[in-house]
């Protein structure tokens, strides 16, 4: 799955590395309502681009997913800044 990776010399290697934590980082920085977005952009990174279609929930379901996933915040980091920011309609980055 990875023999690309194998033709790379070390400085390809390293600029390949750089590229992966750049986008792993922006990832990371999520904040806000982009924390509840598909994030193709970081899957595009994969040299493989087959594209699985994701299985998505019901209102319900997902809506309890929703849910589950704020609460699971306020466990993991409770001292957290907060916002009272709407949505906006925009995806955001």
């Amino acid at each position: 799955m990875d023999a690309d990776l194998d033709t790379l010399s070390r400085e390809e290697l390293i600029a390949e590395l750089v590229r992966l934590r750049n986008a792993v980082r922006a990832h990371r920085d999520s904040s806000g309502h982009a924390l509840c977005w598909h994030h193709p952009a970081l899957w595009n990174l994969l040299p493989e681009q087959e594209q699985a279609a994701p299985i998505v929930p019901e209102w319900p379901v997902f809506l309890r997913g929703c849910l589950r996933y704020r609460q699971s915040l306020d466990e993991q980091l409770p001292d957290a800044p907060r916002s009272s920011e709407e949505f906006s309609g925009q995806r955001q980055a």
